[in-house]
């Protein structure tokens, strides 16, 4: 099977502005996830720590954690959850679960909308897309731009969607078809990066 490019990221805009070195790495602190107590065991990905339990109510545990690298630069760090007694990767299903990706470097809100609404119009197909076009546009509509050590999360907690920066809420959907879009960016069969989903789900 021939290799496939790699699919345009909204990276590319800010990446080929900057010199190499404002594209270093920025050691900042990880915000926690607000409300939600994590275990003192951590695991790091470059200058960003991930615990390897998180309890907001419903306890998750790190199925794995990875790098995603653009080119030659290390765009984000991510980690990825499921609720304890779930530990088979399960990302397209009922199961609650978490997605929690550190931000090396600035980025725009307009560039995760764009992004967000290709990548899932591309994964669900022209048949299936208009089902999620509209709480999709609702969700992207919520995005805020990021600077370096942002953190976004993604969670389903079995009922409800939820997309958080910082751990603030931004968006809420009890819409599973649309979660389920939403973790195949990264986890489903066509991720944007076969690697870092490979990483996530422990593989």
């Amino acid at each position: 099977m021939p290799s496939r490019q790699p699919r345009q990221h909204p990276l590319v805009r800010l990446l080929a502005a900057v010199s190499l070195i404002t594209c270093l790495t920025l050691t900042m602190a990880a915000p926690p996830e607000a409300n939600a107590q994590t275990s003192t065991q951590q695991v790091s990905v470059k200058s960003a720590s991930f615990a390897t339990q998180i309890d907001d109510g419903r306890r998750y545990e790190m199925i794995g954690h990875g790098l995603f690298t653009y080119l030659v630069w290390d765009a984000y760090a991510g980690a990825y959850y499921q609720a304890a007694g779930y530990p088979r990767p399960a990302p397209e299903s009922d199961v609650p679960r978490r997605l929690v990706l550190h931000y090396f470097h600035a980025i725009e809100a307009d560039d995760f909308a764009s992004t967000t609404l290709e990548t899932v119009r591309e994964q669900v197909g022209a048949v299936d897309f208009p089902s999620v076009r509209r709480p999709l546009t609702a969700l992207v509509d919520s995005y805020r731009s990021v600077a370096p050590g942002d953190r976004y999360s993604l969670t389903w907690d079995g009922e409800s969607l939820i997309l958080a920066l910082n751990g603030a809420p931004l968006y809420r959907s009890n819409d599973k078809a649309l979660a389920n879009a939403m973790f195949a960016i990264w986890l489903g069969e066509d991720p944007l990066d076969r690697d870092f989903r490979d990483a996530l789900l422990g593989r």
